[in-house]
């Protein structure tokens, strides 16, 4: 059974002490009471609170004291004040010195819940934020720094730019090739590390689930919404929020999305007031969002504001240099996670990393290496890209021999041929095939397969068409 979360009460009324104490404990939380600053400072280290609310008003040490050395003391704990004034003054005060919210006495009981659901999560958010903070530098400099190519240097060189402002960024690439990676280290790097890192994957939620997920909702806004919620927007207020997936949101959800990218502002499901939040945002996508615009399936204007800085992520095949750096520090990652014996990777080995074609790009060298760790078979991990590397050549290398009775070469004694249909027929066959693999290599990113192709990127749409080709066949 996980261990419920301690909250300090401070108050030096003792029937609010009471009533606190009932009410708190009635929703889940252990609770321990203090009845000025000096009683729960010296109460502190057997306490070690996950929570505390505390009184504005206090004998001795008043409230402000007392939560400055709080803060001083126990910096990740978040502090609810109470106050049956509310003067401006005082609340202003008390967030300048790290309080994490505000009620007035008399408050409702929902108040009070809304207010420790959202100072909870807000710290589960920080303490999530230092625990990949190291994690994510080392990444950073295992995935992002190595190998020496062109397009690795423009991508750390576009990292380094923008980092530390608030532009939005797009990061762009195949799967497995590091654009969460991108964005925690564009977020470390940044004026606003100390803040929260809120990811959301917009292709794991149906559109209805995401919206009250990123916007929140308002008591009744629903069936079953039984209180407010916070979404991940005002979670991320003054932090970042990365969007993975972004082309998979729906357009209903994309206006939304524009708004805030716009103004800032954005209302909760079944609200009536707008909420403000000065978010960073980061999206990321593989797939092509041109062509998505072009379907009707994105938003032009909202493609338009997040592209505002785009990092294109080369896949692993296009800086094979990295290869021998991160199988190593995979190696060693792997054998201290799982208490393994450090192996050396076999120059047989690493010949087979350097010719293989690494469709699933980073993420499946890693899984590769961990397999090699695990099972201490290197041979297997071997066979293994023999074959897939063997399947992949197959796919590319297409039979010569052409169906010549499909082109209508008819052999029978005194049958005229017609060399020029044929000739035609048979280029068309070729051409179609060339078209298939192309896209097919490229991920069908008409565009980029369009480059390849030498060809305009209307020309190739029309081909496609003539010949038969979707991505859904």
């Amino acid at each position: 059974m996980p261990e419920r979360f301690r909250v300090l009460v401070i108050d030096d009324d003792p029937g609010v002490r009471e009533y606190m104490e009932a009410l708190i404990t009635q929703q889940g939380y252990q609770v321990e009471a203090a009845a000025d600053g000096e009683e729960a400072l010296a109460k502190l280290d057997a306490a070690r609170p996950d929570l505390v609310t505390l009184d504005v008003v206090l004998p001795g040490m008043d409230g402000l004291a007392t939560l400055a050395e709080l803060k001083r003391r126990l910096p990740d704990v978040p502090v609810v004040m109470l106050s049956g004034h509310g003067q401006a003054r005082n609340i202003v005060e008390a967030m300048k010195l790290g309080a994490s919210d505000f009620l007035r006495k008399p408050f409702e009981v929902e108040e009070l819940e809304l207010a420790f659901q959202k100072a909870l999560e807000k710290r589960a958010l920080k303490q999530e934020v230092e625990r990949l903070r190291s994690q994510a530098r080392s990444e950073a400099g295992r995935l992002l720094l190595t190998g020496d190519n062109q397009k690795m240097r423009d991508v750390n060189e576009i990292i380094e730019q923008v980092s530390d402002t608030d532009i939005t960024v797009l990061v762009r690439g195949e799967s497995g090739t590091g654009k969460e990676l991108v964005a925690r280290t564009l977020f470390q790097l940044s004026s606003r590390r100390d803040q929260a890192f809120v990811k959301v994957n917009c292709a794991a939620l149906p559109s209805e689930l995401l919206e009250s997920e990123l916007f929140g909702f308002e008591k009744g806004a629903f069936t079953g919404a039984q209180k407010r919620k916070l979404g991940k927007f005002e979670f991320a207020n003054n932090g970042t929020i990365f969007l993975d997936e972004i082309s998979e949101m729906h357009p209903s959800l994309q206006a939304k999305l524009l708004q805030v990218l716009q103004d800032g502002e954005f209302s909760r499901l079944g609200g009536e007031a707008d909420v403000h939040v000065d978010t960073r945002i980061i999206a990321a996508t593989n797939r092509n969002l041109e062509e998505a615009v072009a379907e009707g399936s994105f938003r032009e204007d909202l493609f338009y504001r997040l592209n505002v800085v785009t990092v294109q992520l080369p896949p692993l095949r296009d800086r094979v240099d990295s290869i021998p750096l991160l199988a190593e520090e995979f190696l060693q990652q792997t054998a201290e996670q799982y208490d393994k014996q450090m192996i050396n990777i076999a120059s047989e080995t690493m010949d087979a990393f350097m010719r293989y074609h690494w469709p699933g790009n980073v993420r499946e060298l890693e899984n590769m290496v961990r397999r090699m760790v695990v099972l201490g078979n290197p041979q297997a991990v071997l066979e293994e890209i023999a074959l897939r590397g063997s399947a992949a050549e197959r796919e590319e290398k297409p039979s010569d021999m052409l169906d010549l009775d499909a082109l209508g070469a008819d052999f029978e004694d005194g049958e005229r041929i017609d060399l020029k249909a044929i000739s035609r027929r048979a280029a068309q066959v070729a051409e179609k095939r060339v078209i298939e693999k192309v896209l097919a290599h490229t991920r069908w990113n008409r565009k980029e397969a369009a480059e390849r192709l030498q060809i305009s990127y209307k020309a190739l749409l029309y081909k496609m068409k003539e010949n038969g080709l979707s991505e859904g066949r």
